[in-house]
């Protein structure tokens, strides 16, 4: 199929002579009507076909491992996509895009927040209605998830991550394990950085 831009100067034909002329540039530009760069561009090109503005590479924001943690996060704190792109610039990956982010949720069957909440909700149970909202600042739900063991990594690695409930803050952070000086040292970091002062502590991981 041949593809010329709406607003090219030159054809394929065109394009096949002036990489074939014996013409000086200052000659081909002359019979053409065409600029110094686009006579030197056809001179050196064997393809005679516009090209591609899109990247030959494509380079995504996410590394495999970080899409591990955003969708980990999306599932274990059920946030709605712009939270959960401000955690993911906060802690993540400071690029990270909403298109990119939205994209990476609906590849892995997550982007339907409300879907996903009711497929976490034990069948003849609804929905909790009792939004962050309703919560006073101060009220941390804490959570521990393993994470996937990535192609360069010799072991899994554990990602701990609080929520305040009121302001939806996160704080996360990885370690290499679920011991109690990892846990101590979650909550040690989680107590210096928390810009509110925290009242009750909530985790499903025993102590």
């Amino acid at each position: 199929m041949t593809c010329i831009h709406a607003q090219a100067r030159t054809t394929p034909k065109t394009r096949e002579e002036i990489r074939h002329s014996d013409l000086s540039i200052g000659e081909i530009m002359a019979r053409y009507s065409i600029s110094k760069t686009t006579a030197r561009k056809w001179r050196g090109r064997d393809d005679f076909e516009d090209r591609s503005h899109r990247p030959e590479k494509l380079s995504t924001t996410l590394t495999p491992a970080q899409e591990v943690i955003v969708t980990t996060l999306r599932t274990m704190l059920l946030l709605p996509l712009d939270d959960l792109l401000a955690v993911t610039k906060e802690y993540v990956n400071a690029k990270a895009s909403r298109s990119g982010i939205d994209r990476l949720l609906q590849r892995e069957g997550i982007g339907n927040l409300k879907a996903l909440i009711a497929a976490q909700t034990p069948e003849g149970e609804k929905p909790e209605k009792k939004g962050f909202k309703d919560y006073d600042p101060g009220y941390f739900h804490l959570d521990i998830k393993y994470l996937p063991q990535m192609p360069d990594e010799t072991s899994r690695s554990y990602l701990f991550v609080a929520i305040d409930r009121a302001t939806r803050w996160v704080f996360m952070q990885i370690y290499p394990d679920q011991s109690e000086a990892s846990s101590v040292d979650f909550l040690s970091r989680l107590a210096q950085s928390s810009p509110v002062k925290i009242e009750k502590l909530l985790t499903d991981n025993g102590s």
